[in-house]
């Protein structure tokens, strides 16, 4: 006698759904709730301070104010270039095969690096105390009239930034492959022409980040040119909340210029490094302008779904 086989087909069952449970992070609601109660006493400490908000407005289009500001964007670039300039010629002297050189550059680096700027602008401005006279031959005078609050500002902002600047320049050459010169050196093209025209254009991708970063910190360290009787905006301000009695007012006033400086300049920054990224980044991260049209395209395609009737 034959077994008989049930085949009469099993109905497949559906699958259990899954429930998923979300992880409840109570520390982030705690460091939320702590953030947001320091910010409110420190906002309640501000209001109640004796502070006199209404008269902040007045000053940030003052005529002295904006006297500062052009005074600090004037020597923040003058000192930027000159800081630029050395910190190549510096950067190439550190890499150089000549033990004078690099061992020039080296201590110029390890001195104006290790020494506070504060005290590097102090002792231009005093310099007369060591060079009474001026006497190059051509040309001499007395110290004191030679070294003026802008001379000693330029002279301390300017070759304290080349150290820093050669660190950055000689960073920016290393990063360039080393066969890009031996080909150029084949080529027939001298040392100077291959550093003008193969390496340094290459290594401006590595240079440009840290500079911008570099001129938006002179923007802020030039304030420290009023220990020297510069005009900039610090001098300014003082000079308006020594009559006015405003101290913190003023303080506000140009927190807000720095602010605004350092914005506009972090803006050019960021479409310079995006220029000098071309030739290394297939895709290139889309502009602010570009980021508001597809935020504005994405919200204008945005439909409701129809309600059901």
């Amino acid at each position: 006698m034959t077994d008989t086989v049930d085949k009469t087909p099993v109905p497949e069952l559906p699958p259990e759904q899954i429930k998923a449970i979300p992880v409840r992070h109570y520390g982030r609601w705690v460091a939320g709730a702590v953030v947001l109660a320091i910010l409110v006493l420190i906002g309640l400490a501000f209001s109640n301070a004796d502070i006199n908000y209404d008269i902040i407005p007045e000053y940030v289009t003052d005529g002295t104010i904006l006297s500062g500001v052009w005074y600090t964007l004037y020597i923040s670039v003058l000192a930027m270039v000159l800081g630029l300039v050395l910190g190549v010629i510096l950067a190439v002297m550190r890499m150089s095969s000549n033990p004078v050189t690099s061992t020039v550059a080296w201590l110029y680096v390890w001195f104006f690096r290790g020494t506070p700027v504060l005290v590097q602008l102090l002792l231009w401005y005093n310099i007369a105390l060591v060079f009474p006279i001026l006497n190059l031959g051509f040309y001499k005078d007395e110290m004191n009239d030679v070294m003026t609050p802008f001379l000693a500002a330029l002279l301390g902002l300017g070759l304290n930034e080349a150290a820093y600047m050669s660190e950055i320049v000689r960073a920016g050459i290393q990063s360039v492959d080393e066969g890009q010169t031996e080909a150029s050196h084949a080529l027939g093209m001298t040392r100077g022409k291959t550093l003008r025209r193969v390496v340094l254009p290459q290594a401006m991708r590595v240079i440009v980040p840290p500079t911008g970063n570099e001129f938006i910190n002179m923007l802020k360290t030039s304030s420290l040119a009023y220990a020297v009787q510069f005009n900039e905006l610090i001098k300014r301000s003082q000079d308006i909340s020594s009559t006015s009695l405003a101290v913190v007012e003023m303080y506000f006033v140009a927190s807000i210029w720095y602010l605004i400086l350092t914005s506009v300049f972090s803006v050019g920054q960021y479409y310079l490094e995006r220029r000098y990224a071309r030739g290394s980044t297939r895709n290139l991260p889309p502009t602010p302008l570009q980021r508001l049209r597809r935020n504005l395209r994405q919200f204008g395609s945005f439909k409701r779904p129809e309600v059901a009737r």
